[in-house]
């Protein structure tokens, strides 16, 4: 599931593939940008803000989301990609990339594309990660349910559900519980600093610790199954998640 980590790696190999090389194709299958071409451009940088991607080429800037189904692959895995997932294809003399099911995909003036990521909070794996101003903005709505809150990007950038699942187990409060419960804000806001910057370079994501397939989460997809730390049956429901169409997990012995 695409969250800040995915971003990051997603960047980080795209610009090892684009940077500093001239597009000698550029094809945009988004019906408001499909006439712009930056063939003859040159890619000059790759960066992501929280789950954000941005992809520098002259004047512009390629600006993308992955939501919730969105990814960018090089080469040898596009051809096994149908065509109509295709939202864009970058070429140049030695590489190949395509962005599928992007949630946003636009073309915006490369000065001005920041202000596309103005709204959210501090970047969990950006330079400007301020984990104060993190922890001041996850307590402005005390009565909100945590959850929710974490997954709110104007709270700091890059948290999806996952990450949000664990992060309530691991400071022990339910999905649903208000902010207002949770006894140390910057705790938290450093915990899935933590997390995230753990993850960076690592596709097969864990928060306990162990890499192993089925040992690498506390909570998340994992109903029905003991909890690791004391054996009670993990829960599952959407409705903890207020206002999103998201499902959450805990442990109703070690979340209270």
């Amino acid at each position: 599931m695409p969250e800040g980590d995915t971003v990051f790696r997603a960047a980080d190999k795209l610009r090892t593939a684009l940077v500093g090389k001239t597009l000698t194709r550029c094809d945009v299958r988004v019906p408001k940008f499909a006439t712009v071409d930056l063939t003859g451009d040159v890619v000059d940088e790759v960066l992501s803000r929280g789950k954000h991607l941005f992809i520098r080429v002259g004047t512009a800037s390629i600006h993308s989301h992955l939501k919730m189904d969105g990814a960018w692959l090089l080469d040898g895995q596009i051809r096994r990609v149908p065509v109509h997932k295709v939202r864009i294809i970058l070429e140049t003399d030695d590489s190949r990339a395509a962005g599928i099911d992007l949630g946003v995909l636009e073309i915006l003036e490369r000065q001005h594309d920041m202000a596309a990521v103005a709204h959210l909070g501090p970047d969990l794996l950006g330079d400007d990660w301020e984990p104060r101003i993190a922890a001041a903005n996850l307590v402005t709505d005390p009565d909100r349910p945590l959850a929710e809150t974490l997954l709110d990007q104007r709270v700091m950038a890059g948290v999806g559900n996952v990450y949000a699942n664990e992060l309530c187990f691991v400071s022990g409060r339910l999905p649903s519980s208000p902010v207002s419960t949770v006894k140390d804000p910057l705790r938290i806001v450093q915990r899935a600093r933590d997390m995230l910057w753990l993850n960076r370079s690592r596709i097969n994501r864990t928060t306990t610790g162990n890499t192993r397939a089925g040992s690498d989460l506390w909570v998340y997809g994992r109903v029905g199954r003991p909890c690791r730390r004391c054996g009670t049956a993990i829960e599952s429901d959407r409705a903890r998640v207020t206002g999103t169409d998201r499902i959450s997990f805990w442990c109703p012995n070690c979340q209270r």
